[in-house]
């Protein structure tokens, strides 16, 4: 049977059409083929840090291996990992949150699917920034809701402000999602407009979800959490991939109004069971003090990369606007070498063998002329790389 023909094929949903490659997993891919030919590839493509999970986490998931029974846990996730998270806002915040407001989820991703899923329907609006995250686009497409992307330059640090959202506010807008530190920019929102976005939607009886997944990633100023706001309208979105350095262990959390929990543990149930068994259990052994000093130091050392990175990406002639705050990302006008953002890729990786992401990934606005480097790489791999494109692009 040829499955290609038409008449055999079945039909796929129609919101397929909406829902894009995500285009750096594919830049990736193609830097493995060549590292399978024996390139020595730089990567700078990808937002994982290149730091493997703490021994102490390590250590706690094989301890849960060789002694529990790793059976279905709560949907909402082991109360001991539950209490120690909202602990965590305590000690590193100062922000006192009820365990039974935290839901564990199989990734930051299953977090805005539960979140999305019970506050969205079809045809209700998200308005969120242009360039932001792609797939918080795409979790919105999932549930028949309409992305409304609203541009945003380094005059407001691609972050969205109050006056923005009321000018895109409509009858069919149900809320707001934003990043912060942000991905691709690295930027973070100040309190004062974040609390007025939040306060002026509360207003309209509208939702601000708060993607604070590279929050403990916050360099030049100490970190802060939109669940300070207290509000019944704020629901924030947290992961162990990104500061904890466990990308593959696939663990994140929410947090949000009690009056929802019931509603979430629904969906949770549903969609997943529960959350990663091994993962949860590994993850107690994330906040204790030990760990705590191996990620700070790690942290210091994302920090001098960044030191190093932007003065010598700005040199070579990448125009970076606007310093980032947090998270590992620089995100960089590339119009000055005459080329689209997709031909600056490509040609990096495969003249210089070095992998960064073009703009097309993370909205319309600007995406042909900005390209965004991951220091996802140790200090010599980073200084080879700029070394590399510093030949490329300047003979």
């Amino acid at each position: 049977m040829n499955s290609s023909h038409p008449s055999e094929t079945v039909r796929i949903a129609s919101r397929m059409s909406n829902i894009a490659p995500f285009h750096v997993m594919e830049i990736q891919e193609r830097a493995h083929q060549l590292e399978a030919q024996g390139r020595h590839i730089i990567h700078m493509e990808i937002g994982q840090p290149d730091f493997g999970a703490p021994q102490t986490v390590v250590e706690a998931a094989v301890t849960a291996m060789r002694s529990l029974p790793l059976a279905y846990t709560s949907a909402l996730g082991i109360p001991a990992l539950r209490q120690a998270i909202a602990s965590h806002y305590l000690e590193k915040f100062g922000v006192a949150v009820p365990a039974n407001t935290v839901v564990v989820t199989p990734g930051a991703s299953g977090a805005f699917l539960l979140l999305l899923g019970m506050l969205v329907g079809p045809g209700d609006e998200v308005l969120m920034p242009d360039p932001c995250y792609p797939c918080n686009r795409h979790f919105v497409r999932l549930v028949d809701g309409i992305p409304l992307t609203i541009p945003v330059g380094p005059d407001r640090h691609y972050q969205l402000t109050l006056a923005d959202v009321q000018a895109a506010w409509s009858p069919r807008s149900r809320g707001v999602l934003l990043a912060s530190p942000s991905n691709p920019t690295g930027t973070l929102i100040s309190p004062t407009e974040l609390a007025a976005i939040a306060g002026w939607l509360k207003t309209r009886g509208g939702f601000l979800i708060v993607d604070e997944i590279y929050l403990g990633l916050t360099y030049d100023a100490p970190p802060r959490t939109a669940l300070e706001l207290c509000a019944q309208n704020v629901f924030v979105v947290s992961s162990f991939s990104k500061y904890f350095c466990m990308t593959g262990w696939r663990l994140g959390w929410l947090v949000a109004p009690e009056i929802y929990m019931r509603d979430l543990e629904k969906l949770a149930q549903n969609f997943f069971i529960c959350p990663s068994v091994p993962a949860q259990y590994a993850a107690l052994a994330a906040f204790t003090p030990e760990t705590i000093e191996v990620l700070e130091s790690r942290k210091l050392e994302f920090l001098q990369r960044r030191e190093l990175m932007l003065p010598a990406l700005r040199e070579m002639g990448f125009s970076v606007a606007v310093n980032p705050g947090g998270a590992f990302y620089i995100y960089a006008d590339c119009r000055s070498f005459g080329a689209d953002s997709r031909e600056i890729a490509r040609l990096a990786l495969e003249k210089a063998g070095v992998a960064i992401t073009p703009g097309l990934d993370f909205g319309d606005n600007g995406a042909a002329s900005h390209v965004r480097f991951a220091y996802t790489s140790s200090i010599d791999d980073l200084g080879e790389g700029l070394r590399r494109l510093r030949d490329l692009f300047h003979g």
